[in-house]
């Protein structure tokens, strides 16, 4: 049986250890985006989570685009923000979208989100799983995603 005792025994995952590739863009943050106080609303935090991913594909090869070419779509199962600063009307927002490597057929990103000044406004963290276009979900990495991740220096060849 595991306690608490035997799990702070058990040897850590070293995180520093995982690969990951990023990539910074830059919206502008519309009126329509903006509650009555002049602030972005909450939720457009998941639209700039995906300007930055699709932003990020374009950018290392891996967009949405590419992905449906062979036959794949990758849905959102899991989201999360965190919510630090309030960004404005006008405001350009700079976006840092990470890669976080996974030996499992999912792809998972982090996100900064940071104000004209440099400050962080809010992060985030998004989960995709692969998905043939016929509904059946993949257990294993896409051929054409291993061969991505090779090119891109995530796997060893």
């Amino acid at each position: 049986m595991l306690t608490l005792k035997t799990l702070s025994k058990m040897p850590k995952k070293d995180e520093s250890q995982a690969k990951e590739i990023s990539f910074t863009s830059e919206i502008r943050v519309r009126f329509v985006e903006t509650d009555p106080l002049g602030i972005v609303w909450h939720g457009n935090y998941i639209q700039y989570f995906e300007d930055g991913r699709e932003a990020f594909g374009r950018h290392h090869g891996i967009s949405y685009l590419d992905q449906k070419k062979h036959n794949f779509s990758t849905p959102i199962v899991k989201s999360t923000s965190e919510h630090k600063l309030p960004l404005r009307y006008g405001d350009v927002a700079t976006i840092k979208t990470i890669y976080k490597d996974s030996p499992a057929a999912k792809m998972i990103f982090n996100y900064e989100i940071y104000n004209p000044q440099g400050q962080i406004v809010c992060t985030g963290e998004t989960i995709q799983v692969f998905v043939e276009l016929d509904g059946d979900l993949s257990l294993t990495i896409p051929p054409f995603f291993k061969a991505w991740k090779q090119k891109v220096g995530l796997l060893d060849e």
